[in-house]
Formats: C-alpha cells, structure tokens, sequence
C-alpha cells in the first residue's frame, strides 16, 4: 500500500496547483526520499511500478505550480483606479513580472503615433511560499472622459503587449455597472459569469467581497481569479477598470507563519488611499521576519486600502471591510464614514462591502452585524448598499432602520413607482461559489418581511445602467436569463 512507504512524519510539504485548481486542499507531503529508499522492499514490481508513476505525477504538478520561467509576465496587464484616482482623466495599470531588471515602457496610442507615459514603478513580492516576483503600476493620464483607448507594453524596446481599453466615464455621462461577490473558486459558475460580464461589456465592475477562496492567497490569485478574468480568452480587466471590497475569504486569515502568502489583496490592488487609519483593521500575526516582509509587499496599500471612496460617473462610491475585525462601532469610523457621504456631490450614492444586512438565507443567518451603520448610511442620503457573503441574490424592499426596527417602503414596486423612500439592499454573492439555500427560492415564507426578491437557483450578476437620474437595475444569471429588473428614479 502506499501509505506503507510514506515517511511517518511528514516533511515539508508544497501546495500543488494543476491544471488551474488545486490537486490538495492542503499541504502535500511528498517524502520522495523515504519512498525511494524503500522502493527495493516493495513486494511487486507492480507496486513500485505504481509508485514511481505516482512520483511522476507529484514532480509534473510540482512545476506547474512553480511560476513559469519564461514569457514577459506571470500576470498580464490588467486595470485598476489607482491609489490616488481622481476621477475621468486617469487609470492605473498592473502587471506581474519576474523578479529581473528589465525596463519597462507603457505607451498610448496619439493618433498614428504612441505617447508615453511616465516610467512605471514596481513593488516587490518577496514573502515565504512562492517565488519572489514584482508587481508593476504605470498611471495612464490624459484619457478623454469615457472614450476607448489604446495602449502597449514595450519590455526592453520591444513591444509584448497590446490591448483597447475604456476610460472612466464622466459625471455627464450614462454609465454601466456590473457587480457580484463570492466569485474565486475556480468552477465552471464563475467562468460562466465571467463571460456574461464580458458579453454586458460595462463602464465599471464591482467585487463585492470573497474574491479568491479559500484564504486570499497569492497562488489563489493566480489559479482561481487571474485566469477568470484577465486572460485572452476573458479580457475583462485588460479592457475594464475593476473595484472591490475585501471578504472574509481574503482578509480574515491573518497567520503569516501559517500562510505567509495570504492578504495578497493589498499586494495585488491598486484602490484609493484616502481611507482612516484605524487599529482594528491593521492587526497581525506570525513571527516577525514574516511580517516585516509582508508589510515591505504591500506598503501603503495595509491597512489603509480597507476602506476607500470614489467617483465613478454620477455615482459615489465608499467601500468598506466589513470582515468581524472591524470596528464600525468606533465613533471615529462613524464619523469618517458621515463626512465622506455628506461631501459627495454625486447623484448616486452606493456603498459596497461584504457581509449583508439585510436577508432572508438560514446560511449566514447571524452575520448581519454590518446593521450597525444603518443610521449613518441613511443620514448621508445611500441610495443602494451592494454586498455578497450570502450565495445568492437578494432584494429588499426600500427600508429604514432604526433603533432595531426597520419600516419599509412597501409603496415602490420599482415599475410604476421608481421613488424609493428608504435604502434598497442588494445580495450579489452569486459570483462562482456554491449556491445557499437554494429551496428558499420558491418559500417566500422563509423570507423575512424586508425581502423583495431571492433566487438562489442559478448563479448571477448585477447590471445597471445609470443615466442622469434614472437607474435601471437587473439580475443576470450565468446564462442569460434575467432574473430580477427594478428602476429607481430621482
């Protein structure tokens, strides 16, 4: 048998990705030396055949999941609002490289010619598990409000990569939004939302939290969310500028003794710095080399990238990290969360993070603690709260919290009267992960008094298409279908 050759006591073992997904939930042990050394004493020679074969396999899914040695990126480029986004004119690019020396040029197409733009900076990935490497940010300036673009990457004079892409909208502007959570878990689900995202083509997509599982690790970047979303065959962050909120899955797990390549959220983002520094967002563990190397990686983006806010369109964003660590009973949160929305001057205000608080799921059905900034959303004048957590979607009625009651808006049907008096909640979180309670769909008296809508049959995606003062909102499932559509008028 093959558990008689393995050492006893397992020595350090490596996590192996093949394929795309991972072969192991955990570490795998290989011991090669103990089983080589007893391959004389195997009884058959069927058996050592058997075991040979099976060292062949560990060694081939071994290197597919070290980072490939040749080729100019181990993650192409892809889009993001930069840490200090201001608004149409601007956008940041990423890309991943080897950790080497070799210059890099980004240039935008200027009519029959390419203008530069300012030289590129890197940071530098060096943290335990994985091949040190380099994460590289060029801020593309001088983009014409809502206006499709072309860009290039040159690698030591010589150009690797092309790709059209959308400037942000401005505030003038009609503008799509697509949105969904609990999204990186490598299954056919989450290609297939991919790909109608894709097909809606939108101005501006929104994670709403649990973007990789299981443990917001760097080699979970890279087998279940790069190749998803920023690949030839789903262009979407190469085209699309993506936003997003930490989940619990890309946050909480914390030990970096234990998994020194996790909170790769704040390596591989590139988000609006002008969040509160707060302690209750900022806690470690594991020995001190590790994290000293972990905060070299990240640098300004831990802690502060936690929490942020944007324009996009007409629309003002704030994003939160509602994981249970956070503090949102501080009065210094409270407040900087009431100053941020009382000084937007947009249209639309949402706000996006990712435990829900208002739904009908048995899953999940105690994690509503984010409850407790119903007020301050309500006084800054939050017109739609997006979040996930809960794998499926969901729509309330338009409510109003108060002192642990709600009263809600039973009067607006989202068709004939589109004024909502209240905050619509929505449940994103059917992104790629596993469905929740999916017999709930057709029980509405399951469903708490709040809940407009529940489907939990088909994974799906928020759309809405924004124009001035009207915003038209859809359900999309991984298949096309429309699951839910609602207006919203001012």
């Amino acid at each position: 048998m093959l558990a008689d050759v393995l050492p006893a006591a397992p020595a350090p073992g490596v996590e192996v990705v093949m394929c795309g997904r991972l072969l192991t939930s955990g570490r795998l042990s290989i011991g090669l030396g103990g089983i080589i050394n007893n391959l004389p004493h195997m009884a058959s020679q069927r058996a050592r055949k058997s075991v040979l074969a099976w060292i062949a396999l560990v060694v081939l899914c071994y290197s597919c999941a070290r980072p490939k040695e040749a080729g100019s990126f181990l993650v192409e480029p892809y889009l993001q609002l930069g840490s200090a986004y201001s608004g149409a004119g601007s956008l940041a690019l990423l890309w991943h490289s080897q950790d080497d020396t070799v210059e890099w040029t980004v240039e935008i197409r200027d009519g029959d010619s390419w203008k530069p733009m300012a030289a590129p900076s890197a940071h530098r990935v060096a943290v335990g598990g994985i091949a040190p490497h380099k994460v590289w940010m060029s801020l593309l300036t001088g983009l014409s409000a809502g206006q499709e673009f072309d860009y290039r990457l040159l690698r030591a004079g010589e150009s690797v990569f092309e790709a059209r892409a959308k400037a942000p909208k401005g505030p003038d502007q009609p503008w799509r939004l697509v949105a969904f959570g609990d999204a990186g878990d490598a299954t056919s689900a989450e290609r297939a939302v991919a790909a109608q995202t894709l097909a809606l083509d939108p101005d501006l997509v929104f994670l709403a939290g649990d973007i990789v599982y299981t443990n917001g690790r760097v080699r979970e970047y890279r087998s279940n969310f790069f190749p998803y979303y920023n690949s030839s065959s789903a262009p979407l962050m190469r085209r699309i500028p993506f936003a997003a909120a930490p989940g619990n899955h890309d946050t909480v797990a914390r030990n970096l003794f234990w998994m020194p390549d996790t909170l790769a959220y704040f390596y591989y983002w590139s988000q609006p710095l002008n969040g509160p520094l707060h302690a209750s967002f900022a806690e470690l563990s594991g020995s001190e080399s590790a994290q000293n190397r972990f905060r070299a990686a990240a640098g300004d983006n831990f802690p502060r990238m936690a929490n942020f806010s944007f324009d996009y369109g007409n629309g003002h964003w704030l994003v939160l990290d509602s994981s249970p660590y956070a503090d949102w009973r501080s009065d210094a949160l409270r407040q900087w969360i009431a100053r941020d929305l009382a000084s937007a001057k947009a249209t639309w205000k949402f706000v996006g993070f990712h435990h829900a608080p208002f739904h009908s799921s048995h899953e999940h059905a105690g994690d509503i603690w984010m409850r407790t900034l119903s007020d301050v959303f309500q006084a800054g004048g939050v017109d739609v709260v997006i979040s996930g957590h809960v794998h499926n979607y969901e729509r309330s009625r338009p409510l109003t919290f108060t002192a642990g009651k709600w009263t809600l808006d039973k009067s607006f049907d989202g068709a004939t009267n589109t004024h909502a008096t209240g905050i619509v909640y929505l449940v994103t979180g059917g992104g790629g992960a596993e469905l929740y309670d999916p017999r709930q769909s057709d029980a509405p008296s399951t469903w708490q008094e709040f809940t407009e809508r529940f489907k939990s049959a088909a994974h799906s995606l928020t759309v809405a298409d924004l124009d001035g003062r009207t915003a038209r909102f859809r359900q999309v499932s991984e298949k096309g279908q429309e699951l839910d559509s609602f207006t919203m008028t001012k």
